[in-house]
C-alpha cells in the first residue's frame, strides 16, 4: 500500500533557479530513497528511473504524466539536434521530425543565443514550464512526487552550472587546441 500522504510531507520546497550557491533541501537519492520506502514497488522503480534524459524511442512508463514529459522532453532534444545539425551542415534524415512546434521554437530560441550559459538557463526554464503545465492537480499521487523529482533533478543539474568554471574550462579547452595546432 502508498503511503504518499507521509512521502509528501516529507518533502520540503525547492526552489529551483539559477543560483548555483543556493543549496537544495534534500538530494536526488535521498528523495529515491524515500520513495523506495513509502511508495509501491512498482511506483517506486518509476521514481528510481526518472530521468532528464527520455529514451530516443518512446516507451510506455505506465504513467501519463511521465509519459507527457518525456514527449516533450524528446521533442527539445530532437529539434535541438536538428538546428546543431543544420548549423553544421550535417545529414538530418536519420532523426526524427519534430511534430511540437512550441519544442522547436525553445530550441529556435536557445540556438541563436550567444551565450552557451544563457542557453542551457533558459531551456532549463522551459523544462521547469513544461513542468508547471503538465504537473497533475492531485499534490498526493504518484504523478505528483515524479514531478517532485524531475524538478529536483532539474534543480540538482541547474547548480552545476557555474559561469566562472566554464569560462575556465573553456578558456583550457581552446588554448589546448592552439598549442596542438603550433
Amino acid at each position: 500500500m502508498e503511503h504518499l500522504y507521509y512521502l509528501v510531507a516529507q518533502l520540503p520546497a525547492i526552489s529551483v533557479n539559477d543560483d548555483s550557491s543556493q543549496k537544495l533541501p534534500l538530494t536526488v537519492s535521498y528523495f529515491k530513497d524515500l520513495c523506495c520506502r513509502f511508495m509501491t514497488e512498482k511506483s517506486a522503480k518509476l521514481a528510481e528511473s526518472l530521468s532528464l534524459e527520455p529514451s530516443v524511442e518512446p516507451v510506455a512508463s505506465g504513467s501519463k504524466f511521465l509519459d507527457a514529459w518525456y514527449e516533450k522532453e524528446r521533442a527539445l532534444r530532437l529539434a535541438l539536434a536538428q538546428i546543431r545539425a543544420l548549423k553544421m551542415k550535417k545529414d538530418i534524415k536519420e532523426l526524427p521530425s519534430v511534430t511540437d512546434g512550441e519544442s522547436v521554437q525553445a530550441a529556435r530560441t536557445a540556438a541563436g543565443m550567444d551565450s552557451p550559459l544563457a542557453a542551457e538557463q533558459y531551456l532549463n526554464q522551459y523544462r521547469l514550464g513544461v513542468l508547471d503545465r503538465i504537473m497533475p492537480m492531485d499534490s498526493f499521487s504518484a504523478d505528483a512526487v515524479y514531478c517532485y523529482g524531475l524538478r529536483l533533478m532539474l534543480a540538482e543539474r541547474m547548480k552545476k552550472f557555474n559561469r566562472d568554471e566554464g569560462l575556465a574550462s573553456y578558456h583550457k579547452i581552446y588554448d589546448e587546441i592552439l598549442g596542438e595546432k603550433k
